[in-house]
């Protein structure tokens, strides 16, 4: 049996298997006990995990590798695995939310023997003529589904595996662990019920092609190498005689399984979709933890396998991250739905993000790592601050909806209003710092020319977001127009943890930057 060196492995380790205590939840607890039973599981499990993260790091010097070397932990890994526990908590305070809406955001459970219709199924046909399920809370309601919660710790846990996995075969599982609880969140909304199958289903599809790229990318790079473990491929792109052709075909289905996670275009065809049709909660936790996980899976990766072979793909994803930008920019610009807008500015800050894993210098790696802290928490607390504003029918995502927003609800408009400039990247927050940081790094690498596109395309992205707050505050609301809900103290601590990370990164960035710059990635 092969040593394990368990307290560098724990945080993963409370995560699985408090993951496996919530299934036991699920069959064991009283329907009525379930809720609170796996909100306060949850929650003690990120911070029992984050406080088993702390203990470590201030014990590890360089890393080292465990479980027969298919798992390194070194300080990128341990920053990548705070920065997901971190977005974990807030993704979990927003789900279990159910004061906006009665019962929560997912499918509901009903009490047959206290009178109630018998219990709605995720995959029941939607009966209303309008191709929509409105559950209303009821007395016979008992709750949303808790299951949830455990799936939720599952997908964290594959993708804090993810981001430490020292080989192929150990980042396929992981892969596979984090998007399959993914498919089943995105359709489990207790409203738009077609909507979030449709979702869903898209989802699960386009998820099972990207796999499909990875796992015959990994068959080709272990024809070229011998093996799929990171350090042995390394040495045969250093020093090897083999033809280049298994090289280059397998690290292009390598990445691109990794792109398709991380919303980069063109392999971004899923994101508008899944995004408007999950439940608000789960896009909030895919769009904030799922781009960490990809991106610290696509950081290892280059880092570690292939720096030697940089010469030949760097020209390759310098144009995949141009393009990923222009997508974002231009489809971003023509949406009329808040939540395929912020879809198409993920995808442009997925370019953002490409301009700093591909300068492979110890410099960019700390400033990517640190946009992704940074555009995380913004983005979750986007999310909860979207379905705060809601009509009879459920959240409003419109762009007509929010027309005259700061007359109905000034605080909400504000927040939002800094949010929206944080992505734009506007000075004293953490998106312009996060911008700042990855330019800056790239230019030192001598990628003038990607980062002048990237400017430009960061202007012209800031009218995405300007025009949202100038139909806040200079447009009239609708007589008949949604109405903000009061949030509850979930989300209201969800979004005030997200303003406050952003503020405090934006003024005081070295509190990061200073963890992200100890080092990098071992193997």
């Amino acid at each position: 049996m092969p040593p394990i060196d368990y307290a560098a492995v724990a945080p993963v380790l409370v995560v699985l298997v408090a993951a496996c205590l919530g299934v036991l939840v699920e069959a064991f607890v009283p329907r009525s006990q379930r809720w609170a039973v796996q909100v306060a599981l949850s929650l003690l499990t990120v911070v029992g995990a984050g406080a088993a993260l702390i203990r470590h790091a201030r014990e590890i010097n360089t890393g080292g590798t465990t479980f027969a070397d298919t798992v390194a932990v070194g300080p990128a890994t341990l920053f990548l695995w705070g920065t997901l526990l971190a977005l974990a908590f807030g993704a979990i305070l927003l789900i279990a939310d159910r004061s906006i809406e009665p019962g929560g955001a997912f499918v509901a459970e009903t009490n047959v023997a206290s009178g109630g219709t018998p219990p709605r199924q995720p995959a029941d046909a939607p009966g209303a003529a309008s191709a929509e399920v409105m559950d209303r809370a009821s007395a016979s309601v008992v709750g949303m589904r808790t299951e949830v919660f455990p799936l939720v710790l599952f997908s964290l846990g594959g993708m804090m595996v993810f981001c430490a996995a020292n080989d192929l075969l150990t980042m396929f599982v992981a892969l596979e662990v984090l998007s399959l609880p993914l498919y089943l969140l995105c359709g489990l909304a207790r409203r738009r019920r077609l909507l979030s199958q449709e979702a869903a289903v898209k989802y699960f599809l386009l998820g099972a092609f990207a796999s499909a790229f990875f796992l015959y990318g990994l068959a080709l790079l272990y024809g070229y190498a011998g093996s799929v473990k990171f350090s042995d491929i390394a040495d045969a792109t250093a020093g090897s005689l083999r033809s280049d052709t298994l090289l280059f075909a397998g690290l292009g289905l390598v990445v691109m399984g990794l792109l398709f996670k991380g919303s980069v275009g063109p392999f971004h065809l899923w994101t508008p979709d899944v995004y408007h049709g999950a439940p608000t909660a789960v896009t909030g936790f895919m769009a904030a933890c799922t781009k960490v996980a990809a991106f610290g899976g696509l950081l290892r990766l280059l880092h570690v396998a292939f720096q030697a072979s940089s010469w030949e793909w760097h020209w390759v994803l310098w144009s995949v991250a141009v393009l990923s930008m222009v997508i974002g920019v231009v489809s971003g610009l023509t949406q009329q739905d808040l939540k395929r807008m912020i879809a198409y500015s993920s995808i442009a800050h997925a370019g953002f993000l490409m301009v700093g894993a591909i300068t492979l210098t110890e410099r960019g790696l700390a400033a990517t790592l640190f946009y992704l802290l940074a555009y995380g928490f913004t983005t979750l607390a986007v999310f909860g601050t979207i379905g705060l504003v809601r009509t009879s029918e459920g959240e409003a995502t419109h762009l007509s909806d929010w027309a005259g927003l700061a007359k109905r609800s000034p605080v909400v408009a504000t927040v939002f209003t800094f949010l929206l400039l944080a992505l734009a990247g506007i000075p004293a927050t953490s998106g312009f710092m996060g911008k700042f940081a990855v330019f800056s790094a790239a230019f030192s690498a001598g990628m003038g020319p990607l980062v002048v596109i990237a400017l430009l395309a960061s202007a012209l992205a800031a009218f995405i977001y300007l025009r949202v707050i100038v139909l806040m505050f200079f447009n009239d609301p609708a007589p008949d127009g949604p109405t903000v809900s009061v949030p509850g103290a979930f989300t209201t601590a969800a979004i005030t943890l997200g303003v406050v990370v952003t503020l405090l990164l934006g003024l005081v960035p070295m509190l990061a930057l200073d963890w992200a710059s100890v080092g990098g990635f071992v193997s």
